[in-house]
């Protein structure tokens, strides 16, 4: 028998380990993939889905009761299809890329359009600070599968560094 070293958070006094398992485990196959996560996902290029385990992740969208309920962080995994990625964002929080199959091209670059790129290939990874204008991009010929996590458990929707995408961030919320 064991002693629990830290205290349970609140709402978790009394739940059943039973249903602690249920509520905080997820499978992929129970995941659906959502193609609309993103503003930038409905412009050919930026195609991606989102299969979200932990939280919103960085599409904003909230109230998934399949999903983990997240506190710190989220986390989702992205299936990019070859030739598409998503469009130059930052966050308030960090962002990881954690790539599991295939070959992802990252992106850092500043407010003058200066850009340095590096492609990742399996179980490599980038973290991208909060405030530095990042993306991705696949440009190889076979789909890419990464994680995806962000540093708050319900972050903010993502800043694109375009105007005209930045100004309408939040329509892909109105079809939930």
């Amino acid at each position: 028998m064991g002693v629990a070293r830290h205290p349970l958070p609140a709402e978790l006094v009394g739940v059943s380990l039973e249903d602690i398992m249920k509520r905080y485990t997820a499978r992929f196959a129970d995941r659906k993939a959502d193609w609309a996560a993103f503003e930038d996902a409905k412009i050919e290029g930026f195609k991606r889905a989102q299969h979200r385990f932990i939280g919103a992740g960085g599409s904003g969208k909230h109230g998934d009761t399949s999903v983990i309920p997240a506190k710190n962080f989220t986390l989702s995994i992205m299936f990019v299809p070859p030739g598409q990625g998503n469009a130059a964002h930052t966050h308030e929080v960090e962002e990881v890329f954690f790539v599991l199959q295939g070959h992802l091209d990252v992106f850092v670059e500043d407010e003058k359009g200066n850009r340095v790129t590096k492609r990742l290939g399996p179980w490599e990874c980038i973290s991208c600070p909060a405030g530095v204008i990042h993306g991705y991009q696949n440009d190889s010929l076979e789909p890419v599968y990464f994680q995806v996590m962000l540093g708050r458990g319900q972050p903010e929707t993502m800043g694109y560094a375009d105007d005209e995408l930045y100004k309408r961030r939040d329509a892909h919320l109105k079809a939930v």
